[in-house]
């Protein structure tokens, strides 16, 4: 029995790491904050968090600055993606790739995020920050810009990003479940007022229902689809 469950044990190890380590090629369908996108690709919607960085929250200062930089890079395109792994949340934790040109990277680059590698241990990453702050670029040249995780601790109740997997100290809410109390029961275009909304219920709480013939836009009479 015991050799049994080794076995079972070691296969369900490496399923996890196929997971874990997979590689795809999806499209940017949304950018949700400096560091956090939907992309879309065969099986469905995935929600995706870029390894390695901590971009500002949209509430927090330069967040959106922070989110327009990401969008600039990959919305509508397609992009490939290195996951590493699902974090508590059930993101996906991910590099992103595009023509050559490594997203998670070229954010810390433009001094857009901060870099967040396991006890700093990706030297590219840090001295892509050093750089960053000493050009200084992007975040780097306000004052005494605050990191989002010390944002997250004094704004509980009104940061819209969730905490990456390091902060320890983090506790999951209910706002952190993609069909929760934000969701509602709404599943079809019928039903929705605006294309703000339908952008809302696509986006952000993955009913891909409302976006009917996959291109990335719900509901093509509220929204206008591609001709």
């Amino acid at each position: 029995m015991s050799r049994v469950r080794l076995l079972m044990g070691a296969a369900l190890l490496c399923m996890c790491g196929l997971v874990q380590a997979s590689e795809f090629a999806a499209k940017v369908i949304a950018v949700l904050d400096g560091d956090t996108v939907l992309v879309k690709r065969a099986n469905g919607l995935v929600k995706i968090r870029l390894a390695e960085i901590d971009a500002p929250e949209k509430a927090q200062t330069f967040g959106e600055t922070s989110r327009r930089s990401l969008s600039d890079m990959v919305l509508g395109k397609q992009v490939q993606v290195a996951s590493q792994a699902v974090d508590q949340y059930g993101r996906m934790v991910a590099h992103l790739s595009m023509d050559g040109l490594d997203v998670n990277a070229e954010q810390i680059r433009r001094g857009m995020a901060w870099e967040y590698s396991h006890f700093h241990g990706n030297r590219e990453l840090v001295a892509l920050q050093e750089e960053a702050k000493q050009a200084p670029r992007g975040l780097w040249a306000l004052s005494n810009p605050t990191p989002p995780w010390e944002w997250r601790k004094l704004h509980p109740s009104t940061a819209e990003g969730r905490p990456h997997a390091a902060d320890s100290s983090a506790t999951a809410t209910a706002t952190d479940n993609p069909l929760g109390a934000t969701c509602g029961t709404k599943r079809h275009c019928s039903q929705m007022a605006s294309c703000e909304e339908a952008r809302h219920y696509l986006t952000q709480c993955g009913i891909q229902t409302l976006d009917g013939n996959g291109d990335g836009v719900p509901c093509e009479k509220l929204c206008g689809g591609r001709k």
